[in-house]
């Protein structure tokens, strides 16, 4: 099976981990500064703090923003995205109200963000959908405007850019993931990335039981007792897992390189499938394709989305979707009833949307054979005496 998505382990990156494993410290320890230190650099901001997950990033940057300070509060978020960008709002204790997208390149929409604000809402949630940052400038000015917090879910877009403006930099707190799957992995791990240096210490306290101090800090100090004042989690990124980081983000570039290359032999292979329909790209967007998302045309391929993804597994093409619009989720159903219609074009484009393999380590044999598959299973339905190639 060719996966959708897979991680590149070099011989630098196990070194690293090893060189990590025989030291002092495994956890808390000197390569968590370095690696948020140097992550800050990369992507052109102020301050890096890291986090066990994406997850816990996202819930970490609603915490530091205020979200749920004040009862009733909303916060805005696309209809596509991971269901945690959502789930982060309410461990918060605050309501996440679902703003549709556009359907060429499935990115939040301004104009229904506009729609949705309400003298209850907090902030406004930007998710770079496989990989492409959001029209920032038009999001900012709402969130200007209303006196909102701007939070960027960058868990897909690690590597890109908006002109001379790196994803990191265009938001007041910008997250990031390090699943196997993403830009880089430290294994899991996430970040939290901002301009604010008092946000930057709540953002500490808060992955640390809201303890102000930190092991090593008081290992250098000399100190036993510490303070807790306020109410954290146990969300630290250890130092093996920031020795793997490092490593991988000073490749970066090398492998937002190739996923670019990837997706350009995509798209000139897939031009003469007039069933198959990729995303658009924003004018003077550096694209990261953590995905490469395509829309498929039941219409003239004769075949369902679903159908499509059941023939593609077949012939070992580990296709996938990302995602179903997140209040379609049962357990956002049972708690908020049904929301059908609040966004529609989410709800269309999740009937047609898949994702096709991408990843720095795919030969170009391998987009080949992804595109000869997607020609296949709707000539197999044209003549049902054709076999898989």
């Amino acid at each position: 099976m060719l996966p959708y998505g897979k991680q590149t382990i070099e011989k630098d990156d196990i070194e690293a981990v090893v060189d990590a494993l025989q030291s002092d410290w495994l956890t808390t320890g000197p390569l968590v500064t370095t690696f948020e230190t140097t992550f800050a650099q990369t992507v052109g901001t102020q301050q890096a703090v890291s986090f066990s997950s994406g997850t816990a990033a996202l819930h970490a940057a609603m915490h530091a923003a205020g979200i749920g300070a004040e009862a009733n509060e909303e916060v805005i978020v696309p209809a596509i995205t991971f269901v945690a960008t959502s789930n982060a709002v309410l461990y918060q204790n605050a309501r996440p109200v679902f703003a549709d997208v556009d359907p060429d390149t499935l990115l939040i929409d301004p104009a229904d963000v506009a729609r949705k604000i309400t003298p209850k809402t907090k902030a406004i949630v930007a998710m770079d959908y496989a990989g492409q940052p959001c029209d920032y400038e038009a999001l900012r000015a709402l969130a200007d405007q209303h006196n909102l917090v701007l939070i960027s879910d960058a868990c897909h877009s690690l590597g890109a850019a908006i002109g001379p403006n790196r994803v990191g930099s265009l938001a007041d707190f910008t997250c990031f993931s390090f699943h196997p799957i993403k830009q880089i992995t430290s294994a899991e791990g996430g970040m939290v990335t901002t301009n604010d240096p008092l946000a930057a210490t709540t953002l500490k306290e808060f992955r640390n039981h809201g303890i102000t101090t930190d092991h090593r800090q008081r290992e250098s100090r000399q100190q036993h007792q510490y303070a807790m004042e306020s109410l954290g989690f146990n969300y630290r990124l250890t130092d093996l897992q920031c020795a793997l980081g490092l490593s991988q983000l000073a490749k970066l570039s090398r492998f937002t390189r190739r996923r670019n290359d990837i997706a350009r032999f995509y798209r000139s292979l897939l031009e003469s499938i007039p069933h198959v329909n990729p995303l658009q790209t924003r004018a003077g967007i550096e694209h990261a394709h953590h995905l490469f998302v395509i829309r498929w045309d039941q219409k003239s391929a004769g075949l369902s989305r679903d159908q499509a993804f059941e023939q593609l597994r077949e012939r070992k093409i580990g296709v996938n979707v990302h995602y179903q619009p997140v209040y379609q989720h049962p357990y956002y159903i049972n708690r908020f009833g049904d929301q059908t219609g609040s966004c529609p074009i989410a709800e269309r484009v999740y009937q047609e949307i898949l994702s096709l393999p991408i990843f720095p380590l795919m030969r170009e044999e391998n987009v080949r054979e992804v595109v000869m598959q997607l020609q296949a299973i709707t000539q197999a339905k044209s003549n049902p005496l054709s076999k898989a190639a």
